[in-house]
This record gives structure tokens, sequence and C-alpha cells, in this order.
């Protein structure tokens, strides 16, 4: 039987800038070895992933009155995704990644839109209200939804990304969460963090840890499942966030952890493989 995810958080439009490497801090000119534009933000990735999955997804988003939200728009325009788009005066989210063959990424963000005031509060209650999941995204516009979700007594998941284990700006997102995701940019071992929060709560984290695999902590201990060898990389762009979306279609199908860290590998490298977010179909 198919799911119903919830998911809210950032969609936007990126320039994507390919390098040898990134450059260094000083004045000096590199040549790029290739440049397009895809759709990115989180969560428009992991609903992209989800609807590939075959789950049921309610995407709220926000997106601006320019020309890139109708972009953003066309492409979230697919089977088993329903957007709702919060709109805010001026700019869509958009940012410029720089990347390397090695899978090194340096965001830019150039515009960021703030939600003024929401136009389909009643339709994100509803389907926040009629979802089996809710994966509740890093952003202020997300934020007044995770304690909704709570209210509602939602399973609510967060991914964290490159969390440094200080930030106060992810706090409230740390404390909502029944399923915490992560990677490990930002903490050179993730492990305390990880078990702290599961006596903390937290029913399950998992920290992404790129070729090396992934780390699962649960109360019933401790779990490595080694990612498998993609030598057809195209773009390391939305791997985490297919990653998460194989994770959670796998547990939404009943099957145990090492099942659900074995389907978030293999949906990451469905993304590594293509020069966008997720494939087309």
């Amino acid at each position: 039987m198919t799911a119903h995810v919830f998911v809210a958080g950032p969609a936007s439009w990126n320039t994507l800038v390919r390098l040898d490497r990134l450059p260094e801090s000083r004045p000096h000119m590199v040549r790029a070895t290739g440049h397009d534009t895809a759709i990115g933000g989180t969560s428009a990735g992991k609903a992209l992933h989800l609807a590939l999955l075959g789950e049921r997804v309610t995407l709220r988003t926000l997106v601006g009155t320019d020309e890139l939200a109708d972009k953003i728009l066309r492409r979230l325009d697919r089977d088993r995704i329903a957007v709702v788009a919060e709109i805010a005066p001026g700019a869509s989210e958009q940012h410029l990644n720089l990347m390397t063959p090695t899978g090194e990424r340096l965001s830019i963000y150039l515009d960021v839109p703030e939600l003024v005031g929401e136009q389909h509060a009643e339709r994100t209650r509803e389907a926040l209200r009629a979802c089996d999941v809710a994966v509740i995204d890093l952003a202020e516009h997300s934020r007044p939804l995770l304690a909704e979700a709570r209210r509602l007594g939602v399973e609510v998941w967060c991914d964290l990304h490159d969390y440094n284990g200080r930030s106060a700006f992810h706090q409230e997102f740390i404390d909502s969460a029944d399923v915490l995701f992560l990677n490990d940019d930002g903490l050179g071992d993730p492990l305390p963090f990880m078990t702290e929060r599961v006596r903390a709560g937290t029913a399950t984290v998992v920290c992404t840890q790129g070729a090396a695999g992934a780390l699962a902590v649960t109360t019933g201990g401790t779990l490595h499942v080694p990612a498998p060898h993609v030598d057809d990389i195209v773009d390391t762009n939305g791997a985490g966030d297919a990653f998460l979306a194989g994770f959670l279609s796998s547990r939404l199908r009943g099957r145990d952890l090492a099942d659900c860290l074995e389907a978030g590998h293999a949906q990451a490298a469905t993304a590594l493989r293509v020069p966008d977010l997720a494939p087309e179909s």
C-alpha cells in the first residue's frame, strides 16, 4: 500500500559549476570543466526520489515571484507529488554550487526567500494530518511545522546535513525528531552525538559517510553498512536526500534496519549517476 509522506522545506534553482578542484582563497582565475542549471533544494530532492520509489508525496515549499519559480514548479510537476507552494515576494531560492569530480562541493546561497504570510495554511495542515511520516527540513519557513507535527502525533524525520554539534539553528529540529539523519562532514566522530540523541529519546540516528557507507544507532545498538562501489559518478548533488528517501521508503514497507541502509545506498547511487537531483523518471 502506497504511503503518504509530507515533506517541508527548500526547493531552489541551482547553477552548477564543475571544476578540477575547489579554488584557493586568493585572487586568481580558474577555468570550469562544465556548467549547467538544475533544480536544487534538499526537500525537492527528497520529494523527487520518494516519488520515484512509489510513495505519494506532499511537498510544502517556498518560491518567489520570478521566472525561476516557474522552472522549479515545472520540474516538480510529477506524478505522486502534490506541491503546496507558498509565495514570497521577489527572488526564489538560488544557489551557486562549485563541484569537483571527487565529490567536493561549495554551495553559495545567492537568494533565500522569506515567508511573510501563508496563503495555503489549511492545505498544509490537512496534508500533515493525513500523512504517515513528516520530513521537516532545515528552513525557517518549515520550522513552525515541527510543533504542529508533534501536536498531531505525526512521526517526524529531520535531516541535519553537515551539523557541527554546536549550531543553535539546528536545535529545535534535533529536539523534535523521532528519526535523525546527518553526514560526517561537520563532526569528526559522529558516534557520541548519535548515541546521546538515542539516549535522549530519538528512535534512530543515521550518519552517511560517503563511500565509507552509513552508520545507524538505535536502542538496539549500532550498525554499519558499507556503500557499494559506484564507478560512473556524474554528480553528487542530492545523494544524501536520495539516501534518506530510499531508507524511508524501505522503512515504510516494514523492512529491518540493515535493509533500510542498503536501500538508502541504492537510491543514493541512483542520484550519483545523473546530472540532476534525481532521474526524470
